[in-house]
């Protein structure tokens, strides 16, 4: 599920192209080493904690744990609606991804959203149900998503690339070039929803084993895997021209060296694929956001209807419809706009969730960091204090640089300051409800223990 949801195709062919445009440089593969190297650190903590902390809040669970209710419930909203702005930007990309295998195969152009609201139907049914059947779909997908990056980068590499193979994006001359902050944050956006591991501990046979595993599979191994990719498709475009290209055909910078290595039908066996890798991402996203609905409900932070499970699929299938409405109405919404759906819906609503999440895991690492403090029931330093305290300094610095160069994505100062005020206003949102409760439902706030 957390693989899936990284989506190593359309990461591959979609992100890693705006990697390269938005740093303005050719140290992707960099970039995506020092966002697995933080989030390791961050791994670290975030499953020591997992022991001690047994319920599918993630985030929010651990937060609350270690800085108190009204943080937590602050993380709560803010996780929450940072993966709400995700799954609606994945639907704009999902339009667009399909849009284009249809006109390739049929000629036919109709509207991208049109594919938008066909994928949220079958994903908002596949939701519905258990989740084994999702687990199915997505684990075909992300097979064969995975064999075609593979199969393309050894391509690559065989053949020498476009001018021979050389480490320059590794180089620091290249990577400490322009917009690091934006380098790094889209190169993070790769990772996001990797702690669902602690998501789906309620469906997980041996979570207090598997959890950890998970988790640090996902992130060591996504990471090696996008940094290759992207080496790869730097030398097969050529260190001079990845910049270039990347900025005025991010589409085709590396569906099209499927053509030039490979052969011409795998640029339409990747289109396609890329198609089903980022309805896959779809798919874990709302399973995702459909649990933080139901762990919320269950804390009666969120409507009590919402922690309801179905008897026949054993899911919580009446959040999956709830979410299902929300993201058909700002579907609805998006559309309305007129907005590109790659430059514009899906580059900034992706930006502005990435954002919100790093905010959140830098707050986590130092809930992680305080929790041990109070709690002797772990006392190895380098898990309770010194990889938090190193993922919450890398988490921080990145969380400034995207800060800093968050215009330049997009727009505009005006345009940015927006979004940080929604994802602002959507922490302070939670913090008054827990306050609410505290205020007027004391026995609900109280219900929010530290480790339940």
């Amino acid at each position: 599920m957390v693989v899936a949801a990284a989506a190593p195709l359309t990461v591959a062919a979609a992100i890693t192209p705006v990697v390269f445009a938005a740093s303005g440089n050719v140290g992707a593969p960099v970039y995506f080493l020092i966002a697995a190297g933080i989030l390791t650190l961050f791994a670290v903590g975030f499953t020591s904690m997992s022991k001690y902390v047994k319920n599918a809040g993630a985030f929010y669970s651990y937060v609350k744990a270690g800085l108190g209710r009204i943080a937590g419930v602050g993380a709560a909203i803010l996780a929450l609606v940072s993966y709400f702005i995700m799954l609606v930007a994945v639907y704009a990309l999902v339009g667009m991804l399909v849009g284009n295998v249809v006109a390739t195969y049929t000629g036919a152009a109709p509207p991208w959203w049109l594919w938008s609201i066909f994928g949220w139907l079958i994903v908002g049914f596949l939701g519905y149900r258990d989740i084994e059947l999702s687990a199915k779909v997505l684990a075909i997908a992300l097979i064969l998503e995975a064999l075609v990056v593979i199969v393309l980068d050894v391509a690559i590499i065989v053949q020498g690339g476009e001018a021979g193979l050389n480490l320059s994006p590794f180089a620091p001359s290249e990577f400490l070039s322009g917009a690091v902050g934006l380098g790094v944050m889209f190169a993070l956006l790769g990772f996001i929803g990797f702690e669902a591991t602690a998501v789906f501990r309620n469906e997980a046979r041996d979570p207090d084993r598997t959890i950890p595993k998970a988790t640090y599979i996902a992130v060591i191994g996504i990471g090696l895997f996008y940094a290759f990719a992207a080496w790869a498709a730097a030398m097969g475009t050529g260190v001079d021209n990845a910049v270039e290209v990347a900025s005025t055909d991010p589409d085709n910078m590396v569906l099209g060296l499927a053509k030039t290595f490979v052969a011409p039908v795998f640029f339409d066996i990747m289109q396609i694929l890329v198609a089903t890798s980022i309805f896959a991402c779809a798919l874990s996203f709302h399973n995702v956001v459909t649990r933080y609905q139901f762990t919320l409900a269950n804390f009666r932070v969120l409507p009590r209807m919402l922690g309801a499970v179905s008897e026949k699929h054993r899911a919580p299938s009446t959040s999956s419809i709830v979410l299902s409405l929300l993201t058909g109405v700002s579907i609805a919404i998006v559309i309305t706009t007129g907005l590109d759906p790659y430059t514009a819906i899906y580059t900034w609503l992706s930006g502005a969730a990435t954002l919100g999440i790093i905010a959140l895991m830098a707050l986590t690492s130092l809930a992680v960091i305080v929790f041990f403090r109070r709690h002797s029931f772990d006392k190895r330093l380098w898990h309770t204090m010194i990889a938090p305290v190193g993922a919450l300094l890398g988490l921080g610095t990145v969380l400034v640089l995207v800060l800093s160069n968050f215009p330049l994505l997009v727009g505009g100062v005006v345009e940015s300051a927006v979004i940080v005020s929604v994802l602002v206003a959507a922490f302070v949102g939670g913090v008054f409800i827990a306050l609410h409760m505290r205020a007027r439902r004391p026995d609900d706030y109280l219900a929010l223990s530290e480790f339940e």
